[in-house]
């Protein structure tokens, strides 16, 4: 697959330390604590950032997984639609801007960013961090507003990361609609990788098909989802944990894996196509080779891969959770 950084940009990162610089270490371990309490209870934004302080410890102890889960989901894009440029772009429920910084390291050549999201606390920080010398956020326009409600205009790149997931059921199909008339290009939705987020991701996903959208990943097929409850599909990112991130975490392990799940989809004239196959799982590591757990045009398969066939266990034996396949890498008899 196309492979981005999961790394934050450095820009981004200098920039955080030096509003931390600025509060006490307690303080905003208290403040993640709280903050990941109320995500976790599937609060909202308005619920969990009141204000700066809230802000940063967002950006100490969430930011990076979000924008690891983005980055991974937009080398997805990437890898099915190579010759994909965006330049102009909207992220809905923009946060910190999370998904535009992730976006400009993928694509260099985005020229315009617009950030949408109802809470004042994370643009204001934004703005803040964009004066400290992040030149992706210093680019963007921050509005303030809803995602059920964004700006009246065509972009080539239109991503909500994590925010769908604070959609009321009532307002989702709604939310999707909105994304979907913005979008001139390719659409993206990050959430978490949980079996509530999958199932309301496949909501959107059924939602897109009948208005005409080509579903690029991580799906092979159009089709209804194939699998089956109490399965879902998701995905995950391992990403390093800084000596800050650790404190304020109360953690000992320098890393953390970031469970998510995503769906791409683009207008018919983007020159991509999906995948023949995708790995839905840890590939099971055997005495003789390996067995995958693959999606696939007609379904769901589990298909061992002998390492004695060199021809065809050579690539396979590359491929981790979340890889694409080419249809001559796909088993004959899954």
């Amino acid at each position: 697959m196309t492979r981005f950084s999961t790394t934050p940009p450095a820009d981004l990162t200098a920039a955080v330390a030096r509003l931390l610089e600025e509060r006490s270490r307690r303080e905003l371990a208290e403040r993640a604590a709280r903050i990941s309490a109320i995500y976790r209870a599937q609060g909202r934004t308005a619920d969990a950032i009141a204000d700066e302080a809230d802000a940063l410890a967002y950006a100490l102890t969430r930011l990076p997984a979000t924008y690891a889960a983005t980055i991974d989901a937009f080398g997805r894009l990437a890898e099915q639609a190579p010759q994909f440029c965006p330049r102009r772009m909207l992220d809905l429920g923009a946060g910190l801007g999370t998904a535009s910084l992730a976006a400009a390291e993928a694509w260099p050549e985005i020229e315009a960013v617009t950030l949408l999201d109802r809470s004042r606390a994370f643009l204001d920080t934004a703005r803040r961090l964009a004066g400290c010398g992040v030149g992706a956020l210093a680019r963007a326009r921050l509005v303030e507003g809803d995602v059920l409600a964004p700006p009246a205009e065509r972009f080539d790149l239109v991503v909500a990361s994590y925010a769908l997931t604070e959609i009321a059921e009532a307002s989702l199909a709604a939310a999707v609609d909105a994304a979907w008339a913005a979008c001139d290009g390719a659409l993206v939705f990050v959430e978490p990788g949980t079996p509530r987020d999958h199932g309301r991701l496949m909501a959107a996903r059924a939602r897109l098909i009948a208005a005409g959208a080509r579903i690029l990943a991580p799906c092979p097929h159009h089709a209804p989802c194939p699998i089956a409850p109490p399965d879902w599909c998701h995905f995950c990112v391992r990403l390093a944990r800084s000596r800050d991130h650790k404190l304020a975490k109360g953690a000992d392990a320098p890393f953390e894996d970031e469970k998510f799940a995503y769906l791409v989809a683009a207008r018919e004239s983007l020159d991509a196509a999906p995948a023949a196959a995708r790995v839905l799982a840890r590939p099971a590591i055997l005495k003789h080779g390996l067995r995958i757990k693959l999606c696939m045009r007609a379904g769901i398969a589990e298909a061992t891969f002998e390492k004695r066939d060199k021809r065809t266990f050579g690539p396979i034996k590359k491929k981790a959770w979340g890889d694409a396949l080419a249809l001559e890498e796909t088993p004959a008899k899954p």
